[in-house]
């Protein structure tokens, strides 16, 4: 025996869980020897890894920014201060959260592990900045408090704006709606929670604990590598600043050539989140009985037990009303549990296991529509587009001989289609039907009414409660129906007794026409535009691929008649609504961060230069996403988004810092070539403490990796590019937009 238990909504999965096994333990001690109670699937596993998996890419992000920080500034103590910004900002981050009713899961953590860069940007450029002065101004007699006055004076109009930018970049995620609002929103929530305390705390924390562990006329002297990196950088500068053209021409090819690799990219939803669980939902032929189907379930269960990464396979067949949707005896649901990924075969992947599994029940047990998918995976697709699979071409017509003619030839043409799996079309006819028909004029000349008839005749097939038994406190209830060899028969059917006002027994053949056949022919008027189905599951291509691809076959290969059409939903109707939205918002957020950077600098030009940033930033995005084979997807675009905060924030800090020189009386080439050398190490700390916070989750296989890895490749990909551009094409062009500088007598 087994069951289900459900978990109401707005409650603690992990909580409910956890109440759930205390339970069984509590129930274990009661039964009898021999009886036990246990759990053959959990979701507590998947939240544990899944959590598991986020919480180890921010602990090692957190060690390797750390490292990183250290080799920049060459003082521990610097280095500690900004690191003391990170789990203060998460605290920061975990308060807001709990006020605002936001849970920690895969997505939420996701974005702390995502935002572990961002979050020490403006405590790196603080810190930075201080220390400079510190460097610089040794031999002063100043006061440290009234230095690290003035540097927290110099750089925290940029870092508020900049800070202000990067929140202000994910604000399209938060008007994404169903599913990919549901899944990103607390995404964006986290970060902008995080980003908000780090905020603060550049501000306040960072010039504090500064003033407090440096003083005057101590060494303060650049590292090693920073002296290293000015070194290479020196003579880069002084290059690029006199061939302006050609650096801005190598740079718009490089930006050219991005956008023609732009249609190569495939596309998809969310990449499948790896539950380390399958579920099979194989479909017998309608009508299949009890006992076929238990056969069938243990050849299924027989087949997938072979395979050395799995551990156990249990099977259910039907579902009752209560709890959940009905599903007739014909549908039989294996569940496949699987063992820890780092155990597994090497030659084996996730999705090359589920590949393996398919072919082989398709080749040892024939004559099953099978669809292999994840227990939760399964559950979303149905509620997306009521069909268990991940994309649905739903044909709309009233005539269903003619929707099964098209559905069939659909089918076809997607199992040709590279990527497409699991195809099965909708069984819209076929399953047997006994049709009865009562003649009304005989029922009156018998006695014999509507209402006897029809109890009769539901109570002889389908069966009808009788009474109760009871055997001490157990109760047990009787059930009477005409036994299978009876009501399996139409001519049994025919022979069902019904009693007349005289007391004699009347077949019911003598006052209804009895028929069975397999369905109607044609659906009334009144229900026209009905739809056949095709389902299937994309595995090894992308989703948008598939769908153009299978579209054009049907263009060209299908005979539609007028009337009749063909969409496609389920996942790729949600990928297609939030990249619909995210083209809408994503051009007003960023017209609203030229606003703010125009509003910065009070100049149209600096705001330009600067806002050239991102789509240098969209360059590395997308060579990454083609390097590494990855889908353009819905957390994609969240990662080009994030990315476009980054590198505008790189752009306010050198420019500021130019434009500051400039007005101490440089002009305008050594302005350049003495702001971009000074600029160097915090344009390089903020991207690359970014790029090594995401290292990890670049590098993560483990449960929800998958989800969060073509976020980081945008982010990691654009970082790189953006910084090329701030380092070696913004200091090259400055020129052109530079303003003249006014002088004024006094």
């Amino acid at each position: 025996m087994g069951g289900y238990v459900m978990k109401l909504i707005g409650t603690n999965t992990s909580q409910v869980l956890g109440d759930v096994n205390a339970k069984i333990d509590d129930l274990n001690k009661s039964l009898p020897e021999g009886l036990k109670i246990e759990a053959y699937y959990s979701q507590a596993e998947l939240v544990g890894k899944a959590i598991g998996t986020v919480e180890k890419a921010l602990l090692e992000g957190s060690v390797l920014v750390l490292v990183f920080l250290y080799l920049f500034l060459g003082n521990i103590r610097s280095t500690l201060i900004v690191v003391a910004t990170l789990p203060l900002s998460v605290l920061f981050a975990f308060i807001a959260m709990r006020i605002s009713g936001l849970s920690a899961n895969l997505m939420s953590l996701g974005g702390l592990a995502i935002g572990i860069g961002m979050m020490v940007d403006g405590a790196v450029v603080m810190i930075e900045n201080i220390f400079r002065h510190l460097e610089e101004r040794s031999e002063e007699k100043v006061s440290v408090l009234r230095l690290v006055g003035e540097s927290a004076r110099e750089v925290a109009r940029p870092i508020v704006f900049a800070i202000g930018i990067i929140i202000i970049v994910f604000l399209p995620l938060f008007t994404l709606q169903g599913v990919e609002g549901k899944l990103f929103s607390p995404m964006a929530y986290t970060i902008s929670f995080a980003l908000i305390g780090a905020l603060l705390l550049a501000l306040t924390l960072v010039p504090v604990l500064a003033s407090l562990s440096f003083k005057m006329g101590g060494q303060h002297k650049e590292p090693k590598l920073v002296l290293f990196l000015n070194r290479l950088y020196k003579p880069v500068v002084n290059t690029v600043v006199k061939a302006p053209k050609i650096v801005m021409g190598v740079a718009v090819i490089a930006f050219a050539g991005s956008l023609l690799l732009f249609p190569y990219l495939g596309s998809e939803f969310v990449p499948t989140l790896r539950e380390g669980t399958f579920q099979i939902r194989s479909t017998l032929p309608p009508g299949a009985s009890l006992e076929s189907a238990i056969k069938y379930g243990k050849r299924i269960q027989s087949v997938v037990d072979e395979f050395p990464e799995v551990t156990g396979t249990y099977a259910r067949i039907g579902r009752a009303e209560v709890g959940g949707d009905p599903e007739p005896v014909n549908v039989v649901a294996t569940l496949v549990n699987l063992k820890p990924l780092d155990q597994w075969r090497e030659d084996v992947s996730y999705e090359d296991l589920q590949s393996r599994i398919a072919e082989s029940l398709a080749e040892r047990v024939p004559g099953l529509a099978n669809n292999l998918s994840q227990p939760i995976q399964l559950r979303t697709d149905e509620l997306l587009s009521g069909v268990q699979a991940q994309l649905v071409a739903s044909i709309f017509g009233d005539d269903l001989d003619e929707l099964g003619r098209i559905g069939k030839e659909v089918a076809a043409l997607a199992k040709e289609v590279p990527g497409a799996t699991d195809v099965r079309a909708q069984q819209s006819a076929g399953k047997k039907q006994i049709v009865i028909r009562p003649d009304r004029e005989v029922l009156a000349q018998f006695g014999i009414s509507i209402d006897n008839l029809m109890s009769t005749v539901e109570t002889g097939i389908g069966g009808k409660g009788a009474g109760l038994v009871f055997d001490g406190v157990r109760r047990f209830e009787i059930f009477a129906r005409l036994q299978e060899s009876y009501r399996g028969s139409i001519d049994e059917i025919r022979k069902l007794p019904l009693r007349g006002n005289s007391g004699e027994l009347i077949p019911l053949s003598r006052v209804a026409d009895v028929e069975m056949y397999a369905g109607p022919k044609k659906i009334s008027r009144s229900n026209a535009s009905r739809r056949q189905y095709v389902q299937m599951n994309v595995r090894g291509r992308d989703m948008g691929g598939v769908v153009q691809d299978l579209r054009k076959r049907i263009e060209e290969q299908v005979d539609m008649p007028p009337g009749y059409f063909v969409e496609f939903g389920g996942q790729f109707e949600n990928q297609e609504r939030a990249m619909a939205r995210l083209a809408i918002v994503v051009p007003i957020t960023l017209a609203l961060i030229f606003l703010l950077l125009f509003s910065a600098f009070s100049s149209l030009r600096y705001a330009v230069l600067i806002f050239m940033n991102v789509p240098f930033a969209i360059t590395g995005g997308i060579v990454a996403l083609f390097v590494t084979g990855l889908y353009l997807s819905v957390p994609a675009a969240v990662g080009f988004i994030a990315v476009f905060g980054v590198a505008v924030l790189n752009g306010v800090v050198m420019v500021s810092y130019i434009n500051q020189l400039r007005d101490e009386g440089y002009e305008v080439i050594e302005a350049v070539k003495l702001g971009a050398q000074r600029r160097l190490r915090p344009v390089l700390m903020t991207a690359s403490v970014a790029i090594l916070g995401l290292i990890p989750l670049l590098l993560a296989d483990g449960i929800g990796s998958n989800v969060q890895r073509p976020l980081a490749t945008v982010v990691v990909g654009g970082l790189i590019t953006s910084t090329l551009l701030t380092l070696v094409v913004l200091p090259s062009v400055y020129q052109w937009f530079a303003s003249e500088r006014r002088d004024v007598e006094v």
